[in-house]
């Protein structure tokens, strides 16, 4: 299967997160509503993106375990708080009521807050890293997250469910939405390997392009898919109204556009030859899954 060389990542990460949200003193309902978001299924692929490029820098994985948490937390956070009846009032999540739907809408959001700030807890208990490493880690991670990344494609994303967006105005939404996390996962080996300007260009401009990839691929399962694949409602963008660059560009040029961000993903990365390997294989998972 296409997915089998994500396998070991998948494992691994979950094993760290697994440790991770074992944190004594948590309210017991709280600890359970984490666990229910963080570790109840998911692709792992934004961990697997931190891994790969450990990999492709020949960076040993164990200093960028806390990335890689961090990313995931960070990920399931955003993915509460866009469930929310005040966002997307989405009631599944991977075949599974929401975590609002299963444990009310305040402790959902409690949830979240509680994610976000262990996602920098997370790099900033990191020993294995040094002080000058964890602050570039925590100040790339909190730019990507914030009113440049993450929270600014969101608030776009609102935006655009009244006002159709252009296709430029799109990608712009997405590069924050989904796309700043993903850039950032490009990060930890290269600030770790002490990577020249280059090659960490190189690899962020990678990352920059799969986000985009990533969202191409995931409009077009929303139009096509089959819900039980897909662990939520097929169409609910369509039935939403909101732009996507299926409704903009059409099924078939959405396709185009994705095969020719992949062809250029996979160019920016040519430099790193064999160990580019698994990266590459990332990209081509990116373009095909089914969910």
């Amino acid at each position: 299967m296409m997915n089998e060389f994500l396998k070991l990542y998948q494992q691994r990460i979950q094993e760290a997160l697994t440790a991770n949200l074992d944190k004594p003193g948590t309210p017991a309902n709280l600890q359970e509503a984490i666990g229910y978001a963080v570790l109840g299924g998911g692709k792992r692929l934004r961990a697997a993106f931190v891994y790969l490029t450990c990999e492709a820098l020949e960076v040993d994985l164990s200093l960028a375990d806390s990335s890689a948490i961090a990313v995931e937390l960070l990920h399931a956070y955003s993915l509460i708080h866009d469930d929310l009846p005040a966002m997307d009032n989405d009631l599944l999540r991977r075949g599974l009521p929401t975590v609002h739907v299963k444990y009310g809408q305040a402790l959902a959001i409690l949830a979240g807050d509680a994610l976000q700030a262990g996602a920098f807890q997370s790099i900033a208990d990191d020993e294995m890293l040094s002080t000058a490493h964890r602050i570039q880690l925590i100040h790339a991670l909190a730019v990507a997250a914030g009113q440049q990344g993450m929270v600014a494609g969101q608030v776009l994303d609102m935006h655009h469910e009244t006002v159709a967006a252009t296709e430029e105005q799109l990608i712009t939404m997405h590069r924050g939405k989904t796309g700043a996390l993903i850039e950032f996962c490009m990060l930890p080996a290269c600030i770790i390997a002490k990577a020249d300007n280059e090659t960490t260009e190189q690899l962020r401009y990678f990352g920059e392009i799969m986000g985009l990839a990533f969202q191409i691929r995931d409009d077009i399962l929303d139009e096509t898919g089959d819900s039980a694949i897909l662990g939520k409602q097929a169409g609910a963008d369509r039935h939403r109204g909101k732009s996507t660059f299926v409704s903009i560009l059409g099924l078939s040029s959405a396709q185009t556009k994705l095969e020719q961000l992949t062809t250029e993903a996979l160019k920016t990365i040519e430099r790193l030859g064999s160990r580019g390997q698994g990266l590459r294989q990332l990209a081509h998972y990116v373009a095909g899954r089914e969910y």
